[in-house]
């Protein structure tokens, strides 16, 4: 008992020791950061309450933890609630994704869409499946697409490479589309075996030359792959509307930079608009000469500030000919999400989607153009609600970025510009990218698509339809400002029908 009631007391000995040496360095460095704090003049508040005033950074940082997890309300977030992600979650997963008791929605908010169920439904066999749509029918090689969902424009370099071969298996499996977004095509984007969007940017990345110009030889190279389905030349983006893409130096890796032909290292900034488009007639001239040398359907896409302009060009396209038409227009919403973007451009320009869409329609039905140039729009449709909405409103593809990257197992960390991803899917950090499994993220996003398509047809069926291409607005009723709903169809009346199914 002596040698061990010595041992303990040595024991205690030491840890008394370096208690005390901890309390000494915990001191010193209470000390030490208090004459930085009280010595700098860069951050007031740490100059007037030294050491504490450090706290404030610490909270503001952890507050957006907190909210997401711990005191918002279901349907309280912003971009996306909790409810929508959890949708998301359980839909990628594979896992019920019903709901009990009562719904959680605020249906008498204004805006929301109440769809107009039919008395008499529809039985199973009088259902059907949406018809597949040519895009392009003038084009060498017009595509057939079917999904009423597709994988938006995201680009690798915004992404990951997992993210992006997840993604591009995924889309094979589901059947749908990939955009490659503005920074051009890797090796990523064609490992699944999906269709692809490719898209040429202000930049041109991917296809330009040395000194930075349009090469024709890289875009037929690019376009002959057996993959590659269309070509959308990008305008602008709803995120950052008047802007070039941003991404920062930090995620410009040797590979990226090799893919979209620019220095490693340094940021990446495209120019506000391609140089070789200033009006509406360079636009429908660089889109022909596009479409000649890919042979592939060839459209544009752009936020949407107003139609006036859309109206101008419909005017002239009529002028020269249908087949001088794009053979589509994809619509991004101006709460559109990106990688990067400044604040001012992100919050307050260019109209939504939900204004813009039925505008959009409108003109090309107005003008007889509706059935030559397909619609396709984009912007925080990543529910079934929301995307049945956009068919009801004229749409004839309904593109998602966010909804897919919550399929990845996004957690909206809001850190898609910092190159820290907790999740891997905008990171470059291998040590970060490690917990993204390409394989197993392939299956969600399959899961996902798979369970808009189920959703949007349980809607339409509801409202008496077979599908969800036969939706129109008179089958969607939005809540006025005196608590009233109206239907789609009398607050954006539709000119005479043009949609070729």
């Amino acid at each position: 008992m002596g040698f061990v009631g010595s041992l303990v007391a040595q024991a205690l000995s030491l840890l008394a020791t370096l208690f005390v040496f901890a309390i000494g360095v915990l001191v010193l460095g209470v000390v030490v950061m208090f004459i930085i704090d009280i010595s700098q003049r860069h951050d007031a508040i740490r100059r007037n309450y030294p050491v504490i005033g450090r706290f404030r950074h610490l909270f503001s940082t952890l507050g957006e933890f907190f909210r997401q997890y711990f005191f918002a309300q279901d349907r309280e977030e912003m971009p996306f609630n909790r409810a929508q992600r959890e949708w998301a979650y359980k839909s990628a997963a594979g896992v019920d994704n019903t709901v009990a008791f009562g719904s959680t929605q605020n249906i008498s908010a204004v805006g929301s869409p109440i769809y107009a169920s039919e008395i008499y439904g529809l039985l199973d066999d009088e259902m059907s499946d949406p018809p597949v749509l040519t895009i392009g029918e003038g084009a060498r090689h017009p595509y057939q697409a079917g999904s009423l969902i597709n994988i938006s424009g995201m680009s690798y370099g915004a992404l990951s490479a997992p993210a992006v071969q997840a993604l591009s298996k995924g889309a094979a499996m589901a059947g749908c589309w990939l955009n490659t977004g503005e920074g051009g095509l890797s090796d990523h984007h064609l490992s699944g075996g999906c269709d692809i969007i490719f898209q040429i940017g202000t930049a041109k990345y991917g296809v330009r030359d040395e000194h930075g110009n349009f090469s024709e030889d890289k875009l037929r190279e690019i376009t002959g792959l057996p993959q590659v389905k269309m070509v959308e030349i990008k305008l602008s983006q709803g995120a950052k509307p008047g802007k070039g893409g941003i991404l920062p130096a930090d995620k410009v890796t040797e590979e990226i930079a090799r893919i979209r032909g620019i220095a490693a290292g340094k940021a990446s900034i495209s120019p506000n608009r391609h140089s070789e488009i200033a009006n509406h007639g360079e636009l429908l001239d660089f889109i022909a000469h596009v479409r000649d040398l890919s042979g592939l359907p060839t459209g544009f896409k752009t936020a949407m500030g107003g139609v006036e302009w859309l109206e101008e060009l419909c005017a002239l396209i009529n002028k020269r000919g249908a087949a001088s038409a794009p053979d589509f227009i994809t619509i991004d919403s101006g709460d559109g999400g990106t990688g990067a973007a400044p604040m001012p451009l992100i919050d307050n320009t260019a109209l939504t989607v939900r204004e813009a869409l039925p505008m959009v329609v409108d003109v090309l039905e107005k003008h007889k153009l509706k059935g030559r140039i397909r619609v396709i729009c984009a912007g925080k449709l990543i529910t079934p609600a929301e995307v049945a909405w956009a068919y009801c409103a004229g749409a004839d593809f309904v593109n998602s970025a966010r909804g897919f990257l919550f399929a990845l197992g996004c957690i909206q960390s809001l850190k898609c510009n910092k190159n820290t991803c907790p999740t891997g899917i905008t990171t470059h950090q291998r040590h970060l990218q490690r917990g993204l499994d390409p394989a197993d993220k392939a299956v969600r996003v399959k899961n996902y698509a798979g369970k808009i398509h189920y959703g949007v047809g349980l809607i339409a069926h509801a409202c008496g339809v077979p599908h969800a291409r036969a939706l129109e607005r008179r089958y969607v009723r939005l809540i006025q400002a005196d608590g009233k709903s109206r239907p789609l169809s009398d607050i954006y009346p539709p000119a005479e029908q043009d949609r070729a199914v």
